[in-house]
């Protein structure tokens, strides 16, 4: 009696299924982070190809924002445990980043001759960049324990 072979479309119990970190309430995070990728990444841009003298510190700083708004971004829409844990990191970084800058803006305001993403906290953007990573997170372990 010939023997039956199992479909290659079943998965193996010990392959988790890549899980998208985007979805349900996290689109939302997925959005307002897609959102600061373009407005952080576009600003930085221009000022670091036509006004770089004017203040480099804060350009620079600015275009590291971007990087990092938009690595979370990607990992968000790329799921997965690796994913999770690499955008944890990255928002870690990016909440120290916000409040690093914060602190230091309020502490010497005449070393940034111009504001950055993440300058007073976030409050040209209305505080968001001090609170997308919170929400970040707090996103990110509920999406843990629901996996």
């Amino acid at each position: 009696m010939p023997e039956t072979t199992t479909s290659a479309t079943t998965t193996d119990a010990a392959t988790p299924a890549r899980r998208s970190l985007g979805t349900g309430p996290g689109r939302l995070l997925v959005t307002v982070y897609g959102v600061f990728t373009v407005a952080a990444a576009s600003r930085s841009l221009y000022q670091l190809i036509a006004q770089f003298h004017v203040a480099p510190l804060a350009y620079s700083l600015s275009a590291v924002s971007a990087i990092v708004y938009g690595f979370i971004t990607f990992s968000l829409v790329r799921g997965g445990e690796g994913a999770r844990k690499a955008a944890i990191v990255s928002c870690v970084l990016e909440l120290i980043g916000v409040l690093g800058v914060g602190t230091w803006t309020l502490a010497d305001a005449s070393a940034f001759t111009d504001s950055t993403v993440w300058s007073y906290y976030g409050m040209d953007y209305l505080f968001i960049p001090v609170v997308l990573p919170v929400t970040g997170l707090m996103w990110l372990r509920r999406a843990r324990t629901a996996t």
